[in-house]
């Protein structure tokens, strides 16, 4: 069986085109790749596939990332649906290894994401010529080579790559688009999954590498999103989400809040010069 790939897309062309140069050279072929482009204009000279390329619009700004994944589900036909971000190149096999795992269980499937360091690779295109640059992230569990192992842990869930039945994601209502901006959305999907008794599990095979983008310490850069979908999920759940980030912010002196407190309250904004000192070298992969 295969699956649709969705992604979401504002700018970063170039990485969408080696997302798709590397879904053209998978040994399951999706059954349709659908775009939601977070901008007015789609972009004409992307690569060939040998599948259906679907394209949808969605307006708004901040970036309505939760609204833009679920018109691009809403597009698909397939009644499998992998999530790829479009930093990612997927591995010839992430399709196939996903598409296995659905037919086989109901459950969030999640793939190993290995992150790209900065700089051109001229005479590097492929996932394999690429494969020996990526670094686990530090936070991540390990990833069987093949088959699932279940994940304790529904908080994994990331945006970058993960798959579910359609079914599960109808029921789940997809994602909430009270959260918009950046932050969020994904953790909560997750929590609503768990409560509503969906496994979730590390999927072997379906690895992506992750492109570089620039890295912000802290994320500075969407203070207000993340402080805004923080409540959000906080008065959803009874739970912090992003509490690294919120720590961060407090330690610098921007907010009051604590991991065991209700609320929290903002003491002032960012200045330009901090957001600026908070914008890594391209050495740096991880936030």
């Amino acid at each position: 069986m295969s699956a649709s790939v969705l992604t979401i897309v504002r700018g970063r062309t170039d990485h969408l085109r080696a997302l798709m140069a590397g879904l053209a050279r998978q040994t399951t072929a999706p059954q349709e790749l659908v775009i939601a482009w977070m901008q007015p204009h789609r972009e004409h000279a992307l690569p060939e596939l040998p599948c259906p390329v679907r394209h949808v619009f969605v307006s708004g700004d901040p970036l309505p990332l939760a609204a833009a994944r679920n018109r691009a589900a809403e597009a698909a036909t397939s009644e499998h649906l992998i999530f790829l971000d479009v930093d990612c190149i997927p591995s010839p096999t992430t399709v196939e290894a996903y598409a296995s795992a659905l037919a086989g269980q109901d459950g969030v499937m999640l793939g190993e994401v290995l992150y790209l360091p900065g700089g051109e690779r001229p005479d590097r295109t492929t996932f394999e010529d690429l494969l020996p640059d990526g670094v686990r992230h530090p936070s991540k569990p390990a990833f069987p080579q093949h088959g699932m192992v279940e994940e304790p842990d529904p908080g994994q869930l990331w945006g970058l790559s993960f798959a579910l039945r359609r079914k599960s994601w109808m029921l789940l209502g997809g994602m909430d688009e009270q959260f918009y901006g950046y932050g969020g959305e994904e953790t909560d999907l997750a929590r609503r999954a768990a409560a509503a008794g969906l496994a979730t599990l590390r999927v072997g095979g379906a690895r992506a590498l992750h492109q570089h983008h620039t890295v912000h310490i802290p994320p500075l850069q969407h203070f207000n999103d993340i402080l805004r979908n923080a409540a959000l999920y906080r008065a959803k759940h009874g739970a912090w989400c992003m509490d690294y980030w919120l720590g961060q912010f407090a330690d610098q002196g921007l907010i009051a809040w604590s991991a065991d407190r209700p609320n929290m309250r903002i003491l002032r904004q960012p200045d330009a010069q901090e957001i600026a000192d908070a914008r890594q070298p391209d050495h740096v992969l991880f936030s």
